[in-house]
């Protein structure tokens, strides 16, 4: 019974992108009738200079967010997990906050800030933008893994003589590889797969390609277009695996 039921809840959530990546392969231009296979799409998918821009835009965004992100909450929650001071935790609900936070808002919100510094938008006003919205995940994930730490390792390497930069760099920072690798992993897709707040905080030079996909998709569905979403398919599903096994724990213990 639970098997059933867990099979009618993947079958409703995958069966549309089934059939997305196999109409990728039908040969009509607009028709939802099997025309036969072909990798026409692809070659054209492929062939589309202005297509690649946006990608290459996107990657070089994902990639900025992913890695500010990770510092920035690396450090933010090594400072609610070791540290104790006033407002602890109201910063560590206001993430949470943010979190759950619709886009929409948050895109509005950013929108009017920039406006009100008078902050050109472009690729600037969308890096900033992916990082902010990303370091709560990133803090989330990397909080999670440091509450399964002893505490007792950074006293023992304190009275050994370890200062707190030594403690962090050679003990904490090791210890927390895998989540800090999941939590790259989870920002970067989260930045390549953001619309609605890059739609507000967007400029016209600097186009991106969830953006790019919007535009695509309100001139009418191609078969193009289900290669595009074919291919960032897999490249999501192949880092949220690489994300899962950066999250295993490991079989021996992490501390001789």
């Amino acid at each position: 019974m639970k098997m059933s039921y867990l099979s009618l809840i993947y079958f409703f959530f995958y069966m549309p992108i089934f059939i997305l990546v196999l109409y990728s392969f039908n040969n009509a231009h607009y028709s939802l009738v099997w025309h036969g296979a072909t990798w026409h799409w692809y070659q054209a998918l492929f062939n589309d200079y202005d297509l690649w821009i946006a990608t290459w835009h996107s990657l070089i965004l994902g990639v900025l967010a992913a890695s500010a992100a990770m510092i920035i909450g690396l450090l933010t929650a090594t400072i609610l997990y070791r540290y104790e001071f006033f407002g602890r935790y109201l910063l560590n609900g206001l993430l949470f906050v943010m979190i759950l936070s619709p886009e929409i808002v948050m895109g509005v919100a950013l929108l009017i800030l920039f406006t009100t510094i008078q902050l050109p938008l472009g690729f600037i006003s969308l890096l900033l933008s992916h990082i902010s919205f990303c370091i709560p995940f990133v803090v989330v994930t990397i909080y999670s893994r440091l509450v399964g730490i002893d505490k007792n390792i950074f006293e023992a390497a304190k009275d050994l003589g370890a200062t707190d930069w030594i403690v962090f760099t050679r003990i904490l920072v090791p210890l927390v590889a895998p989540a800090l690798l999941a939590s790259w992993l989870l920002s970067f897709t989260l930045s390549l797969d953001d619309v609605i707040i890059s739609y507000f905080v967007a400029g016209p030079e600097f186009e991106i390609l969830p953006l790019r996909i919007y535009s695509l998709v309100r001139s009418g569905i191609k078969p193009e277009l289900n290669a595009l979403c074919s291919v960032l398919f897999v490249i999501t599903c192949a880092l949220v695996i690489l994300s899962q096994l950066a999250l295993r724990k490991p079989k021996t213990s992490e501390i001789n």
